[in-house]
């Protein structure tokens, strides 16, 4: 073979047909060499998707080497992740040794990773349907820099998905196509890999044709990719018409089952079904068994010329959706079996494949084994001549100057209300830090506070679109002018959709070069609707604020279904996520220009806010020394006398019943202690860091909690208590050895004023008064 470095249409097709080739292969090997070939320790099955990348090498060969522009980014579909580490290996961005290391420690991770692989990725992907849906939200915050000077026009790129067709079961897909639409989505292509197999079964038949009308009515083109060139040509021949007749009436399943079967079955099948027709016979009779069953597997999906005529007719910024029409397994003896998913080739079908291609036992590695030198020369040169090849390396973004943030006057305020107004007062500041703010929530601007923000910043639309009840001059509080300077995305009630334009705001920097400040704020409880988007946020290390509010049992007339009990434990658990839970206003104002500096460090992350619509008495403060222990996690709000033998412990709005509680106890217990946990979470990871020092071979210094806790007595007793899960401060008791009596909540709630469910949940004074006298009682049975 040759490959002609021209720009001659056959030679392009001749050269990406041969990189198809080069992709299945060494996305084959390279799972099978960490299941069959690398010594297994454990005994355990390492895994890999062999069929699922066979069913996209030639959609990634075409896509990458062909249509991908410099500019435009990928989210690959999770189980074709040896193929894009397959097409970097033969850019050599990608080593050998990490091919070989395949999902083990150190090497190319399961499904593509932002932050574990070592080449570039520019969405991770491997939670199902989210790595689809992102690519939305980044198209529309490329919209947003555009529109904001921040991004030049001509510089947009497309945000493109590539998925398997079982993803579109996934119904984040939907509440994103629905926020699409709204958005007026453009420069997006999602890519289905139309194998018709999920993981259990084939798909249902019955949904031809669906996806065509769904995606058409949110606007999008729909491009349909069933036949390759050889089955076109087919189809003109006498007895063409009703062999394509017959292929779309095949179920899935049987479609699947002949093609693992082979020629020889279909054959038979066609000849029993319509070989009585005008001209079939003739027609089946052309072709051997072999290029009979290349002929019915001729998909549009692996089909070079037909996928570069679909990327060529979509040229402009329409939101595309091309279903390609595969085999999964394609190529390999995996083809159509039902059980393909989680199969992968033994030894003997790996050399049949190996034979099949070409390829010399020992040159498996070798990045164009049986090619030949000259051959390989041309494909080298070929793949430097993309355009893909060309895409700079991810840009930094340098740091937007925080300024100091005033404490909201007030001497009785919520810290959901301070929230708010410190939003407004950085709105109607001149600092750059207000022009890089972009807020968004999912259907709950007014009620967490944002309405003043959005009242001086504007709604975010391409389009302005003119206020009628303002061209009325019917009065009322939001004055929420849309337009291209806005700087608050307005969304639906879907907090899949919130968390991922969290994700893809806190990716502006990589991504392209500019740095936005992200605020989201959503209802508390409703952080775990949107839990999986959260995470997958966090995993990529997207830098976003995001804000919890209003929290916990607080919540009160609004019922157990509103009220969120486990949160706290979110924010201890979910890395890549710094959790805080003030009590007063100024440190709200202290957290949240840590957090807006925290945000950008190398080594930061995003952060979390649980804020309380609850108005409180605000403390008098001496001085600042008590900041730097609350950025740590806590400080001691009424300092404990030396060897006391107990302290008061709590997180958050519980703060009077705290104090209250604390001026009760100072008779009865002498120098007790009032703890202010502001973040669990770091008192808890500044723990565990100290506990891992001991074994690790680290510098063992004491963390936080140890040196707060280290004022008390050896032993001494804890009441913890905060409107949440106990178990949030009830470890503390852990760290030196401490009795602890803990006070939260652990079951649903009700509606009720305040004093009621804080009464009848244990979280009042009397309750921590009561808890104390437990605590100490037990100690003097010596129990």
């Amino acid at each position: 073979m040759t490959i002609a470095l021209s720009n001659d249409r056959q030679d392009i097709v001749d050269a990406l047909e041969a990189i198809d080739r080069r992709l299945l292969w060494l996305a084959s090997w390279t799972v099978h060499n960490a299941n069959h070939i690398r010594p297994k320790r454990d005994g355990l099955k390492v895994g890999g998707h062999q069929a699922s990348c066979a069913s996209m090498t030639a959609i990634m060969a075409a896509l990458y080497f062909y249509a991908l522009g410099p500019n435009d980014k990928v989210a690959v579909k999770p189980h074709a992740g040896p193929v894009l580490h397959a097409i970097h290996y033969l850019l050599g961005n990608q080593s050998l040794d990490h091919l070989q290391r395949f999902r083990g420690l150190g090497g190319v991770q399961s499904y593509p990773s932002r932050t574990k692989d070592r080449i570039p990725v520019d969405f991770s992907t491997g939670s199902v349907g989210l790595g689809v849906a992102i690519t939305a939200f980044s198209s529309l915050v490329q919209d947003y820099l555009v529109a904001h000077g921040q991004v030049r026009e001509e510089d947009a790129g497309r945000m493109i998905a590539l998925m398997g067709d079982a993803e579109l079961d996934e119904g984040n897909i939907y509440e994103c196509l629905i926020e699409g639409y709204k958005h007026d989505l453009r420069n997006c292509w999602w890519i289905v890999d139309y194998n018709r197999q999920s993981l259990d079964a084939t798909t249902a038949d019955r949904m031809f044709r669906r996806f065509d009308d769904i995606f058409e009515t949110c606007g999008w083109r729909v491009l349909t990719l069933k036949y390759g060139k050889l089955q076109r040509a087919a189809f003109q021949r006498p007895g063409g018409k009703s062999l394509q007749e017959w292929i779309d009436n095949c179920p899935n399943a049987e479609f699947a089952a002949l093609t693992y079967q082979g020629g020889a079955a279909w054959r038979q099948r066609l000849v029993d079904d319509i070989g009585s027709k005008p001209h079939v016979a003739k027609l089946l009779d052309s072709f051997d068994d072999q290029g009979l069953a290349a002929l019915m597997t001729n998909l549009g999906g692996h089909c070079i010329e037909t996928l570069m005529d679909a990327f060529d007719s979509a040229t402009d910024d329409r939101p595309t959706l091309f279903i390609a029409y595969t085999v999964k397994g394609y190529g390999t003896p995996l083809a159509g079996h039902k059980d393909n998913h989680s199969g992968m080739m033994n030894n003997a079908q790996m050399d049949m494949f190996r034979s099949s291609m070409g390829i010399a036992e020992g040159e498996e590695w070798e990045p164009w084994a049986g090619q030949g030198d000259n051959v390989a020369a041309q494909l080298k040169a070929f793949i430097a001549r993309s355009r893909f090849v060309s895409k700079p390396p991810e840009p930094t973004a340098g740091a937007v100057p925080v300024p100091a943030i005033p404490v909201p006057e007030g001497a009785d305020q919520s810290t959901q209300a301070a929230f708010g107004r410190i939003l407004l007062d950085l709105a109607k500041s001149g600092e750059q830090l207000a022009d890089r703010i972009v807020t968004t929530a999912p259907d709950v601007t007014q009620t967490t506070n944002l309405g003043a923000f959005v009242n001086q910043r504007g709604i975010f639309r391409r389009q302005e679109l003119a206020d009628v009840f303002q061209k009325a001059k019917i009065p009322s509080a939001q004055k929420w002018a849309q337009h291209a300077a806005g700087q608050h995305i307005e969304l639906g009630i879907a907090e899949n959709n919130f968390f991922l334009l969290l994700a893809s705001l806190g990716l502006a920097a990589p991504h392209f070069g500019t740095r936005l400040i992200p605020v989201g704020t959503v209802y508390d409880p409703f952080v775990s609707r949107g839990l999986d988007a959260l995470n997958y946020g966090c995993y990529q290390d997207s830098r976003f604020l995001l804000v919890g509010t209003p929290s916990g049992m607080t919540l009160a007339a609004e019922g157990g279904a509103h009220q969120s009990i486990n949160t706290p434990l979110i924010g201890m658990g979910q890395p890549n996520l710094a959790y805080f839970d003030p009590a007063f206003a100024d440190e709200l104002a202290l957290m949240m220009r840590w957090a807006f500096e925290h945000m950008q460090r190398p080594d930061g992350s995003s952060v979390y806010l649980r804020l309380s619509t609850r108005s409180i008495q605000q403390v008098e403060r001496e001085d600042d020394a008590w900041q730097a222990d609350a950025l740590q996690g806590g400080y001691w709000l009424r300092k404990p006398a030396a060897g006391a033998e107990a302290a008061i412990v709590f997180s958050g709005v519980v703060a009077p019943e705290a104090l209250a509680a604390w001026e009760q106890l100072a008779d009865d217990i002498p120098g007790i202690g009032l703890l202010n946990v502001t973040s669990p979470d770091l008192l808890h990871r500044g723990w565990s860091a100290r506990c891992a020092a001991r074994w690790s071979g680290g510098a063992s210094q004491p963390c936080h909690a140890e040196k707060l806790l280290s004022a008390l007595a050896p032993g001494a007793g804890l009441i913890t208590v905060l409107d949440g899960s106990p178990s949030a401060l009830s470890w503390l008791g852990g760290v030196l050895g401490m009795r602890v009596s803990p006070l939260g909540t652990d079951r649903f709630g009700q509606t009720g004023d305040l004093p009621d469910l804080y009464r009848t949940y244990r979280l009042d004074a009397d309750a921590i008064v009561e808890a104390a006298a437990e605590l100490f009682l037990r100690n003097s049975d010596g129990n």
